[in-house]
């Protein structure tokens, strides 16, 4: 980690993709919260319609069954994107008093703006409007910052370098080597006034 005479702290971190399973559990997290709010919003209507309460529990295996798929899709997706990658996601970190900086390396953005374009055009030729967005949403986001004043939870895990800092709408993982994570876990609940 080095600090520069303007006082902010700025390091870069190299995230084994296939080791470290930070970013298969996020995209999966994503994919089981929307199954089960599905699985709740439609058995539930269902039930009403119906009024049969064995027709919700076998729409909970279907779910499952689909959640099952996708866990599976997630970690293949997960694996070519670490084979694009060289095996690591590069992004480099910048804090201050203020907040955080999390960055992507340029060339593994470049990368990421060409396979946010297959998939947006994937997307549109497969008039799929949901596919079409994540993609081009994909390649436009090389950086995100974390303002301390906002941020309303903070979660460590240090045996995945991983410090979570979550404003209420958006969310930032800082990834940390072991031998700083201490000092930067501290920093950054030391700066977060509004901490739940």
């Amino acid at each position: 980690m080095e600090t520069d005479n303007d006082g902010k702290y700025r390091w870069i971190y190299a995230l084994d993709m296939v080791s470290n399973p930070t970013i298969f559990l996020t995209v999966f997290k994503i994919f089981f919260y929307i199954i089960l709010a599905g699985w709740l919003v439609f058995g539930f209507l269902f039930h009403l319609v119906h009024g049969e309460f064995r027709e919700f529990l076998a729409m909970g295996k279907v779910m499952l069954l689909v959640l099952a798929i996708l866990a599976v899709l997630t970690f293949l997706a997960v694996l070519l994107l670490a084979a694009i990658y060289g095996g690591k996601y590069v992004v480099q970190f910048e804090m201050d008093e203020k907040g955080i900086r999390h960055r992507q390396v340029d060339e593994q953005f470049r990368k990421a703006q060409k396979v946010g374009a297959l998939a947006a055009g994937a997307g549109i030729r497969a008039r799929r409007a949901a596919a079409a967005g994540s993609g081009m949403l994909a390649a436009s986001k090389q950086e995100s910052y974390t303002d301390f004043q906002r941020v309303r939870r903070v979660v460590a895990r240090p045996r995945l370098h991983l410090i979570k800092v979550n404003e209420r709408l958006e969310k930032n993982q800082v990834y940390v080597p072991r031998e700083d994570f201490d000092f930067v876990l501290d920093f950054i609940r030391s700066h977060c006034p509004n901490l739940k």
